[in-house]
């Protein structure tokens, strides 16, 4: 409602897509991904480790980074950047059904606004920092799963471990990234 005692109802589509496509929709979506699979693979790892399967994967012969952490980190590297496309998308669209319910702003002045001011760049600032934010996920996860120790109570310790660390390291690399890419 302040936008249309400035005459700015027209700028909701911008507002709506810079916001999502630089900043919410990377970061939430990191979040949420780091909250569900990075516990995920480090109760996986940890579970691993504290039975001992990860000794016998190295009484194999068998390197278990290469077995277990290379395909996670990959994993998460190529899939949080989908994710986050998708978000972005879902958003920009709900903004635009919210803004014509709300607002009045029919659907084409909403994408044509958001198709004048978001650019390419941003867009790829937006998968750069889903990118880190995937191998930091995959990392952080598979190095507490690789240091549990202390049976099932550990497990559940690195997996709380894990969720804070993932989003602190989250939202601490967001500023530096946002300034990273600010500078191109």
């Amino acid at each position: 409602y302040g936008l249309g005692r400035f005459g700015a109802k027209s700028y909701v589509g911008v507002i709506v897509s810079l916001s999502l496509v630089r900043e919410l929709g990377p970061i939430l979506t990191a979040l949420m991904v780091g909250g569900r699979v990075g516990s995920g693979i480090t109760a996986e790892i940890g579970s691993m480790n504290v039975t001992e399967q990860i000794d016998a994967i190295k009484a194999l012969g068998a390197n278990p980074v290469k077995n277990l952490v290379v395909p996670r980190v990959a994993a998460a590297i190529l899939v949080l950047p989908v994710l986050t496309l998708f978000a972005d998308v879902i958003g920009i669209t709900g903004g635009m059904i919210i803004s014509q319910i709300e607002f009045g702003i029919s659907p084409y002045a909403y994408y044509d606004s958001v198709i004048k001011f978001l650019k390419m760049s941003d867009i790829f600032s937006g998968i750069g920092k889903s990118l880190f934010f995937g191998f930091v996920i995959a990392i952080v996860g598979c190095y507490q799963g690789m240091i549990t120790s202390g049976g099932t109570e550990g497990v559940g310790l690195s997996t709380t471990v894990t969720v804070v660390t993932v989003s602190i390291v989250i939202l601490i690399s967001d500023f530096f990234l946002t300034k990273f890419f600010w500078l191109f």
